[in-house]
C-alpha cells in the first residue's frame, strides 16, 4: 500500500511540474532552449537534405527494363572536385557555428554580474540525498530548495555553490537551467532565477550508486512574500519543551538518530544524514521520493529500505510503542 501511494505520488508530481527543457522559466535555460532549436534546426535540415538525395537517387536510378545487361560493370565516375570540396566545406561551416553558438551561451551564463540582492545557497550532494543551507540566513534544509522569484526588472537571481560529500553528484532542475556537476574537493557555482512561483523538479544526473534514480530535487520558487514567510518559519525553534511528545524527543535523544541528524536546541548535532530541525514542514521525505504523511514517516524510520533499497540510514527497527512516539515527535518538527 505504501509503495502504491509513492508512485501515485510521484506521478501526480511529475504530471505537475514538468522536466522538460522545452518549458524554460529561468533565464539560463531560455538560452538552452534557444541553442537547442538552432541544434534541432541545423540537423532537421541535415537530414531532409541526405534523405532527399537519398530518395532522388534510389528512384532516379534504379532498376529499368531496358538497362543494359545486369551483369556488365556500370560506367565509372572518377570524383568531382565540387562535391567532394562541399562535403567537406559545409560540414566544417556547421560545426564552426555550433561551437560559437554553444561558447556563446556558456560564457553568457558563467559571467553573468552578480546583482547585490541575489540570494546565496551552498548546495551539497551526499548519497543519497541534498543539503541545502542558506549562510546569510541561518537555515539548514534537505532536498526541498526554497528560492524567491526573480523579478527581470530587479533581479534576485539565487546563486547555487556547490559541492559532494562522497562521490560525483549533478544537480540539474531542466526548466530553471544547465546541469552542474558535484565533485567531492571542489567548488562549482551555477545560478537560478526563476520567473513564475511554483514548483520545478530535478534529480542527480550523474549515476552515483544504488539509489541515483531517487535522488529527486524540488525547487520551489516562491513569491518575496511566500519566501519571506518560509524564511521566519525556518529561522524559528523547532523545540517545545512543554509539547505532549517529550516522551519521542527523549528516545530520539538517546539513540544513534543523533549521531546522523541534527534537530537544532537539542543534543542531536549530527551532520552524516539530513537537518531534521524543520522536517514536518517538507513535503516529502526519503529525499522527494514519498509524501511527508505519518504512516510513511513510521515505515521509514523502521525501515529505510522500505521505500530506498541501499539506502545509507540503517533500519532502526524499534518496539511499536518507541517508533509511535518517535514517529509523533518528528511530526511536531514544523
Amino acid at each position: 500500500m505504501l509503495a502504491r501511494n509513492a508512485r501515485t505520488f510521484l506521478s501526480s508530481d511529475f504530471s505537475q511540474g514538468s522536466t522538460s527543457i522545452f518549458a524554460p522559466a529561468g533565464t539560463p535555460a531560455h538560452s538552452i532552449f534557444s541553442l537547442s532549436m538552432l541544434v534541432l534546426g541545423i540537423t532537421f535540415a541535415i537530414f531532409l537534405i541526405v534523405a532527399g538525395l537519398l530518395l532522388y537517387a534510389i528512384v532516379r536510378y534504379r532498376h529499368r527494363a531496358s538497362d543494359a545487361d545486369a551483369s556488365q560493370e556500370p560506367p565509372q565516375i572518377y570524383g568531382s572536385n565540387q562535391i567532394e570540396l562541399s562535403w567537406t566545406v559545409i560540414p566544417i561551416l556547421i560545426v564552426v557555428l555550433l561551437f560559437l553558438a554553444t561558447t556563446r551561451i556558456i560564457l553568457s551564463t558563467q559571467n553573468a554580474p552578480k546583482p547585490a540582492a541575489a540570494l546565496d545557497v551552498t548546495v551539497v550532494g551526499h548519497q543519497f540525498w541534498w543539503e541545502f543551507s542558506y549562510p546569510k540566513l541561518g537555515i539548514v534544509t534537505a532536498n526541498e530548495l526554497h528560492i524567491p522569484v526573480s523579478d527581470p526588472k530587479h533581479p534576485t537571481p539565487t546563486y547555487l555553490t556547490m559541492t559532494s560529500a562522497d562521490t560525483d553528484h549533478s544537480f540539474w532542475v531542466p526548466r530553471l537551467a544547465g546541469k552542474m556537476d558535484l565533485i567531492p574537493n571542489q567548488i562549482n557555482t551555477m545560478w537560478l532565477d526563476p520567473q513564475a512561483a511554483g514548483l520545478y523538479l530535478g534529480q542527480c544526473a550523474q549515476y552515483c550508486g544504488v539509489e541515483h534514480a531517487k535522488m529527486l530535487i524540488r525547487v520551489y520558487a516562491d513569491s518575496p512574500a511566500d519566501f519571506a514567510a518560509w524564511v521566519a518559519r525556518q529561522q524559528k525553534p523547532a523545540v517545545n519543551s512543554d509539547d505532549p511528545t517529550a516522551a519521542g524527543r527523549a528516545i530520539f535523544q538517546h539513540s544513534v538518530c543523533i549521531s546522523c541528524h541534527t534537530v537544532a536546541g537539542t543534543v542531536a548535532t549530527g551532520r552524516f544524514g539530513p537537518d531534521l530541525t524543520h522536517l514536518a514542514s517538507r513535503d516529502t521525505i526519503a529525499s522527494g521520493s514519498v509524501p511527508n504523511t505519518p504512516a510513511n514517516l513510521r515505515a521509514f524510520v523502521d525501515n529505510p529500505a522500505h521505500f530506498k533499497p541501499g539506502a545509507l540510514m540503517p533500519a532502526m527497527h524499534l518496539n511499536q510503542h518507541d517508533l509511535d512516539a518517535v514517529t509523533a515527535y518528528l511530526a511536531t518538527l514544523k
